[in-house]
C-alpha cells in the first residue's frame, strides 16, 4: 500500500534528553537558506505589500511553488468562500483539473487538510491511496503521481488549503512536506493581510458614507430649522422613495448645496 502520511501541524514527537541536546547544538548553527528560495520569498513578500488585488498574489504563489518545493510540478490554492470550495489560483490546467476532481468527488488531500487541520501527503498514488475514486481519475486523466494538501487558516477560520502535485511517484518527499508547510504559513499570512485590507477598505468606505450623511443632515437642519432626528427621517424617506442608498441621497444633497 502507498506510504501516505497525515501530519498534524504543530505536533511534536516525544524527545529524549539526548535528542534535545543534539537539537540545541544543531539549532545553534545558522540555518542555510538557498539564495534562490530567499529571493523568491522576498519577491512574494514585496508583492503582498504592494498589491491591490490579492488574486495576483495567489497566482504568483502557486506559480512559484514548483521552485520552492522539491518535487512539486503543479500547485493550486483552494479557498472556502460562502460555504463552497473554489480554486483561487492554479499554476496550470493540471492543478486546476485535480481541484475540480476533488470538489466533484468530495475527497482528496486538500479537502481533508481543511477539515482535519492536518497535512495530507501521498507520495505514490500508483500504489494505493486513501482517496481511491480521486486517484483513479487522476491517474487516468493527468500526469500526477503524488500529491499533498496543507491546511490554511486566517484567524480562527479554516479558510482553505494549498495543494501540491508531483508527476513522479515518490517526488514529494518529507523534505517537500516541510517546505510545503513553510509555503502554507506564508500563504496564511497573505490571507490575513488580505482580510485586514478588506476590513480597512470597508471601514474607510463606511466612514466616508457617515461623513456625507452628517454633512447632509447639518445642511438640512440649518435650511429647514429642524432637529437632527427630523433631518435623518427626511433623508431616510427620500432614500426609500428614490430607491437609492442613504449615502447616495446624502451625497446628492451635499453636491446640490455646493452648486448653489
Amino acid at each position: 500500500m502507498s506510504q501516505w502520511r497525515r501530519v498534524r501541524q504543530g505536533a511534536q514527537p516525544a524527545r529524549t534528553d539526548e535528542t534535545v541536546a543534539r537539537m540545541a547544538q544543531r539549532d545553534a548553527r545558522p540555518a542555510r537558506v538557498d539564495d534562490a528560495t530567499a529571493e523568491a520569498f522576498q519577491g512574494l513578500a514585496q508583492l503582498v505589500y504592494a498589491a491591490d488585488d490579492f488574486a495576483v498574489v495567489y497566482e504568483a504563489i502557486v506559480a512559484a511553488a514548483p521552485r520552492l518545493v522539491v518535487g512539486c510540478d503543479h500547485a493550486s490554492l483552494m479557498l472556502r468562500q460562502g460555504g463552497r470550495f473554489q480554486t483561487a489560483a492554479a499554476s496550470d490546467d493540471v492543478a486546476r483539473l485535480v481541484d475540480e476532481f476533488e470538489r466533484d468527488l468530495g475527497e482528496g488531500p486538500c479537502l481533508d487538510a481543511i477539515v482535519d487541520d492536518s497535512v495530507y501527503h501521498d507520495a505514490d498514488l500508483t500504489d494505493g491511496s486513501p482517496w481511491p475514486r480521486l486517484t483513479e481519475r487522476v491517474l487516468a486523466r493527468t500526469p500526477v503521481r503524488g500529491m499533498a494538501g496543507f491546511r490554511l487558516r486566517a484567524g480562527e477560520d479554516r479558510t482553505g488549503a494549498l495543494n501540491l502535485f508531483s508527476d513522479r511517484a515518490g517526488g514529494l518527499t518529507p523534505e517537500s512536506v516541510n517546505q510545503g508547510i513553510v509555503l502554507a504559513a506564508f500563504i496564511t499570512v497573505t490571507l490575513a493581510a488580505s482580510q485586514q485590507r478588506k476590513t480597512a477598505d470597508t471601514l474607510k468606505a463606511g466612514l466616508a458614507s457617515n461623513r456625507e450623511i452628517g454633512k447632509a443632515m447639518g445642511l438640512m437642519m440649518a435650511f429647514h430649522k429642524i432637529t437632527d432626528e427630523q433631518a435623518f427621517e427626511m433623508l431616510r424617506k427620500a432614500s426609500q422613495d428614490m430607491n437609492l442608498k442613504l449615502s447616495e441621497v446624502a451625497r446628492q444633497v451635499v453636491e446640490h448645496h455646493n452648486r448653489a
